[in-house]
């Protein structure tokens, strides 16, 4: 395999993209400057950078089919926005760009790296504390890997992965100037993957944590286990995860929406419902994790960026406003089936359906100048999804009355009734739907998509069939406006049409597709990196 070199701002702790030319000066000299790490509080304050700045959500919600075009006469976008509609490779900048979210997600490897030698040159983890934080550095360094890859390569693919291009794997702090890295494979960073998750399970822990819900906490690293092994086609490991996350009352784990919809509706209580979505206390939020960006801004009512959004169309077809396997989503008195229903807002130049998830956050950095930077707070775990991820694990084993049960617990949380679901009720269901974009035009959807896994699955209209039908719609719905929708288009192959809305709502043209083998599905990895030499993916 090709070896290249890539430059250490890409890799190395506290230094930020730099120009890649040797006649810059800067780049001559690279002092080993880090802080010397010689006790438990420091390891511990370093681990605090073990965490990415900058997120992955904005990219992959828009990139998903979570978004319309709602009118080419509407200004509400700019060329970044419009580039990651379209799923080009990226040429403009943004705190939600490639290059940004690369960049703090090798930071934070490199943060966790450098704990876990300081670590070893205490003496290794002879204390609780140590133990706890040297599973926690594991945690972070193969949760940021596992975004990287699953972001900027082919999904996992059991058959292809060997040959597939991966990411980098740091496993160690850099203090030469240009350190060789090359990209492997997606099997291998798997693998490196699993080592240290199955190496920091042991140790994780919560009594060295002050705000647990913003670390790798005891129930996080479970949930991370369980999305983990989901991913990695191990279905058994998948389920084993998930109980430990969700224990022996997964209910009381859940969101609890009936409170959500009892707190002030409408635009008067939004903000109060976004704060609370958030909220550490809650059992639900397994893992928080603060960034830099706008993605409070793009998912909710307001004009900026609201070209490319959630539509009353896309609501009301395939996602939270659509007819479901309970029915529709008002009752006959005109009144919502949820406990918090989705908001819709209308005017010229604006269509857009929303759940109230996430608060338009902002950090002064100058009070003079009043300017700063957009924030935003994000669920990278949750309970319920957890619980929806064994739902799927379940049916891949065919123990479709698991997977019901699990389904319906979902579906009882966020409902005003108590529905229960068996497996002849969730497969008579949903093949009374037909499949989206079988028309002509590819234009119409609904709550089903064709599936094209790499892994095997029973043919469309199976129980096995319709029951996947069943957790992805359900995931769908549960992760709305959170990013992790593109992930669920990779692995099961679901392909999107880039549709233009007209004047009223419909869609009116298709222009673009992203099929099942499209190579688009992988990002491309940061400009810069590529002009450092290393291997960009593959186009056509």
């Amino acid at each position: 395999m090709k070896r290249i070199n890539i430059s250490a701002s890409v890799i190395a702790l506290s230094l930020l993209t730099l120009q890649f030319s040797s006649c810059n000066d800067f780049l001559d000299t690279m002092p080993d400057n880090r802080a010397e790490i010689d006790s438990e509080l420091k390891v511990k304050t370093l681990l605090t950078s073990a965490y990415p700045t900058n997120s992955y959500v904005f990219l992959t919600e828009v990139m998903s089919d979570n978004v319309d075009d709602t009118g080419e006469e509407s200004p509400y976008t700019d060329r970044f926005f419009d580039e990651v509609y379209a799923w080009k490779d990226l040429t403009e900048t943004n705190n939600d760009d490639t290059e940004r979210f690369w960049n703090a997600s090798y930071r934070a490897i490199a943060a966790a790296n450098h704990a876990l030698e300081a670590i070893d040159k205490m003496g290794g983890p002879r204390t609780s504390t140590l133990r706890e934080c040297k599973g926690e550095a594991l945690l972070c360094r193969a949760y940021n890997h596992f975004m990287l890859v699953n972001i900027f390569c082919k999904n996992y693919n059991a058959t292809t992965s060997t040959k597939d291009l991966g990411i980098p794997y740091a496993t160690k702090s850099e203090t030469s100037l240009f350190p060789k890295y090359d990209r492997g494979t997606v099997a291998e960073d798997y693998k490196l993957i699993e080592k240290d998750l199955l190496e920091a399970l042991p140790l994780v822990g919560d009594a060295h944590l002050s705000v647990p819900k913003y670390h790798f906490n005891t129930q996080a690293a479970y949930a991370f286990a369980c999305r983990f092994y989901l991913y990695y086609e191990q279905w058994d490991k998948a389920i084993e995860y998930a109980n430990l996350c969700l224990g022996s009352n997964p209910q009381s784990m859940l969101r609890d929406w009936e409170h959500v919809g009892s707190m002030p509706q409408g635009d008067a209580g939004r903000q109060a419902i976004e704060e609370h979505y958030i909220s550490a206390d809650l059992n639900c939020n397994l893992l928080l994790a603060t960034s830099y960006s706008s993605i409070g801004l793009v998912f909710n009512p307001y004009y900026a960026y609201s070209r490319y959004a959630h539509s009353s169309y896309l609501a009301e077809n395939e996602t939270g406003n659509a007819k479901n396997i309970w029915g529709e989503s008002v009752d006959a008195h005109g009144k919502s089936v949820y406990y918090s229903r989705m908001a819709k807002y209308s005017a010229t130049n604006l269509d857009m359906t929303i759940f109230w998830k996430y608060p338009a956050l902002f950090e002064i950095t100058d009070p003079i100048a009043q300017v700063g930077f957009r924030r935003a707070v994000n669920t990278l775990f949750t309970a319920d999804e957890c619980l929806l991820n064994r739902a799927e694990a379940y049916t891949m084993k065919k123990e479709y009355d698991k997977a019901a049960a699990d389904l319906s617990m979902w579906a009882a949380n966020i409902l005003k009734d108590d529905p229960t679901y068996t497996p002849n009720d969730i497969m008579t269901f949903y093949n009374s739907v037909g499949y989206s974009y079988d028309d002509t035009d590819k234009k119409k959807s609904t709550v089903k998509k064709h599936l094209h896994p790499s892994f095997t699955i029973d043919a469309e209209r199976s129980q096995q069939e319709t029951m996947l039908q069943c957790v992805l719609g359900f995931r769908r719905i549960e992760t709305l406006h959170g990013g992790m929708r593109w992930f669920d288009i990779k692995r099961y192959g679901i392909e999107i049409p880039r549709r233009l809305l007209n004047e009223s709502g419909q869609p009116s043209k298709i222009t673009d597709l992203l099929t099942k083998d499209d190579e688009r599905r992988a990002i491309q990895i940061p400009m810069k990196v590529i002009q450092a030499g290393l291997t960009p993916n593959p186009r056509k």
